[in-house]
């Protein structure tokens, strides 16, 4: 009688999992990526926001207010691989935006392939793909779970901010390329632009938009969260003689439309391209999840250019913020509110400009890569009496030169020792670690777990340097970067909204490498083959 009860109740299990149907998943997910925006964006701003922009993000979706990098270096190719890997540097490959390659000697781009061509653009802007990335993405997992019925799609100004979030199986990525004004792919992806692209291309926004003033979008005594228009702290755009509102891209240069990154409008036009990838595709149409990975570049080349401090940097979010409420309801539109998630973060932050942290007491510097690398040739040279024993400083890590160390019958780790020594005797410098000897170093957490992230044995340097707070490597007085450990460069913003995402917020800290683990998790899906990262339970419960 047991038995028979048990067969009973294994098949009305079954039967009732039968009657489900099919899995249930959103109709279409887009990953949003705000290139450096810092965490403090969300609220430093905040007051200024629309009801309907990041704010509808925040108050109806789920935020994850502590997400952390946990890697090094915090750049833009790296920072976008993990989002869509959920993988770090040492595994998925992406150890820089360029590095040395160690078996070659040879510089490398994270983005570059020299077997693929151009598609409707100049040759050396379309000879890219994702070749370079060692791991899966949750978007080509998607592609491999519904056997290639998903479509995904890549779009941003840049070409790493497109390709390497969409993965290896995308059905196509679409990067900027100066020289023409145009979106661009590579052969990779296809031998032709689809049609609704060639009409898009040919409505000429670009020449449009650079025709227009970037003037302040508030009256001027709005931007109480940002230095005087004018201080000593900001770079100038090319033509102008002072980085002062309003700003008129016609006064650039005119041998390409790359003045179109340093303006608000790149944002724009960036948002305007995946409405019609959207309209062009049927993306979110279908019976399968469709993925569009959007990647804004504009706020990175302002915020280098301008500082976090800056009234270009502040009114650059208020517009974005007006500009994503348009894309919001452009979905809300086109593939029905409900139907869709979207994941809003970073690949980076930002920090403050040195100068203006010295002038307000704050300890800070500017390290000149190439002043660090001349002089640690130098001094090599004096100790072993050859020169060009290093190949590069870059990324804060010492490459050796190989080749010519073999060469000259020196001791390897007599070099390495002797730089090491060297590097920790410089004031700026807080640690100097050996990358090929992580036992023998004293770092403390989480410094130790993100160096060892992100070592790349084929591509990262056998030095990595780690600067005082508030120190970066640079190469003007004005403006700024980012790269670093520190929280101004490693804490994002983390917005989760749409289709079975709670409202609600998290201050438990999460890192960026849950977030494919937890796109995966609401799609049902493998992670990514390279994933370390976990699902963010509060949000797939």
């Amino acid at each position: 009688m047991r038995r028979i009860l048990s067969f009973l109740a294994l098949f009305l299990g079954f039967t009732s999992f039968a009657q489900r149907g099919n899995i249930e998943r959103p109709k279409l997910v887009v990953g949003i990526v705000v290139d450096q925006m810092r965490w403090d964006y969300l609220y430093r701003y905040y007051n200024l926001y629309t009801n309907n922009g990041f704010k509808r993000l925040m108050d109806d979706g789920f935020n994850c207010q502590n997400t952390m990098i946990n890697y090094l270096p915090s750049f833009t190719g790296p920072g976008h691989t993990c989002i869509y890997t959920g993988s770090v540097p040492s595994i998925h490959g992406i150890a820089a935006n360029d590095w040395i390659d160690i078996g070659t000697g040879r510089s490398c781009y994270c983005a570059e392939d020299t077997t693929v061509s151009s598609i409707n653009g100049s040759r050396k802007a379309g000879m890219m793909s994702p070749r370079n990335m060692l791991t899966s993405t949750v978007t080509d997992e998607l592609r491999l779970a519904t056997n290639f019925k998903s479509r995904v799609y890549g779009i941003a100004l840049k070409d790493r901010g497109s390709i390497l979030p969409a993965g290896h199986l995308a059905n196509a990525t679409y990067w900027f390329d100066d020289s023409t004004g145009n979106f661009i792919t590579s052969s990779y992806y296809a031998k032709e632009l689809p049609q609704w692209l060639n009409d898009f291309n040919n409505k000429h926004y670009p020449a449009s938009y650079l025709k227009e003033v970037w003037d302040l979008l508030l009256n001027s005594n709005s931007y109480d969260q940002s230095l005087a228009d004018k201080n000593p702290y900001e770079g100038s755009l090319k033509g102008e003689q002072e980085p002062v509102f309003p700003h008129n891209a016609g006064n650039m240069p005119k041998k390409d439309f790359s003045a179109l990154r340093l303006m608000p409008a790149g944002n724009a036009f960036t948002f305007k391209m995946a409405e019609a990838c959207i309209g062009g595709e049927g993306l979110g149409q279908r019976g399968s999840t469709d993925f569009l990975c959007v990647s804004l570049s504009s706020t990175d080349y302002v915020g280098h250019m301008f500082t976090p401090n800056s009234v270009e940097t502040e009114d650059i979010y208020l517009r974005l913020d007006r500009e994503l409420d348009s894309f919001l309801r452009y979905i809300d539109e086109h593939v029905g509110k409900g139907n869709y998630v979207i994941f809003l973060t970073a690949d980076h932050g930002a920090a403050h400009n040195p100068k203006y942290l010295q002038d307000i007491n704050l300890p800070a510097g500017n390290q000149s890569e190439p002043m660090l690398q001349k002089e640690l040739t130098a001094q090599l040279k004096s100790a072993f009496g050859k020169d060009s024993l290093i190949s590069a400083y870059t990324n804060y890590q010492v490459y050796l030169n190989e080749r010519k160390i073999k060469a000259s019958g020196l001791s390897r780790d007599n070099v390495k020792a002797s730089a090491i020594q060297w590097l920790k005797q410089q004031a700026q410098i807080s640690y100097v670690v050996d990358l090929e000897h992580m036992d023998a170093n004293a770092v403390p957490e989480p410094l130790r777990t993100m160096i060892v992230n992100g070592y790349n044995s084929k591509r990262s340097g056998c030095i990595q340097v780690i600067l005082n707070p508030g120190w970066f490597d640079g190469y003007a007085a004005t403006g700024t970067t980012h790269g670093t450990w520190n929280p101004y460069d490693t804490h994002i913003p983390l917005l989760w909204y749409g289709w079975h995402i709670p409202q609600g917020e998290t201050h438990r800290t999460v890192y960026m490498t849950d977030i494919a683990a937890t796109v995966a998790s609401l799609l049902h899906i493998q992670m990514p083959n390279g994933c370390i990262g976990h699902v963010i339970n509060e949000i797939d419960k």
